[in-house]
């Protein structure tokens, strides 16, 4: 999808002090393939009183973990058509995206054409890497091709956003119990 700068930070599940915690603190960046743009959100980490990320700097080769979300654009012309393919994904490319290590995968669609899609995995690129090796992954980038605003395979044009906020992470990092009604 993207081939500039990786980042990290804890593994999902992983706090300072290496106990679990209720979910993954940051996501990191890369916004249209730019490497100066790749930066991981450290202050969606340092609010919820996790360490700033190590390696979120250029040239960096830290895998991007969790939970990660991008956009892209879609044709207004063709929304109904994305949606309906959409609908019913080939069941091999299906498979394709949980063998290579997509997890709890949406992909929300606005009337004008933004996408949004979220995902989570261990190793973004590794799973990226392991899409684009796949065939039936070949074929889908060309079916979906003329629905996107963009020249070129669509998920090699996403835009990788940082997350600034997490409800859980901050709860837990002031002491606050996480669901509602528990105690500290």
């Amino acid at each position: 999808m993207t081939d500039g700068t990786t980042a990290g930070g804890p593994a999902v599940g992983d706090t300072p002090g290496g106990g679990p915690a209720a979910e993954p603190a940051a996501v990191s960046a890369v916004a249209g393939g730019d490497p100066a743009a790749g930066r991981l959100a450290a202050a969606g980490q340092a609010a919820a009183g996790g360490p700033a990320a190590a390696g979120s700097r250029e040239g960096d080769t830290t895998a991007r973990r969790g939970r990660v979300c991008f956009t892209s654009r879609v044709r207004p012309d063709r929304l109904g058509e994305y949606r309906a393919a959409h609908a019913a994904v080939w069941p091999e490319m299906l498979e394709a995206l949980r063998d290579t290590g997509w997890r709890d995968y949406h992909l929300y669609l606005r009337d004008d054409g933004l996408l949004v899609g979220v995902l989570e995995t261990d190793d973004y690129d590794a799973a990226q890497a392991g899409m684009a090796a796949t065939e039936v992954n070949a074929r889908w980038q060309a079916e979906m091709g003329g629905f996107f605003v963009d020249d070129g395979n669509p998920d090699e044009g996403f835009v990788i956003l940082d997350e600034v906020f997490h409800l859980e992470a901050q709860l837990a990092a002031a002491g606050l119990p996480v669901s509602p009604g528990a105690t500290r």
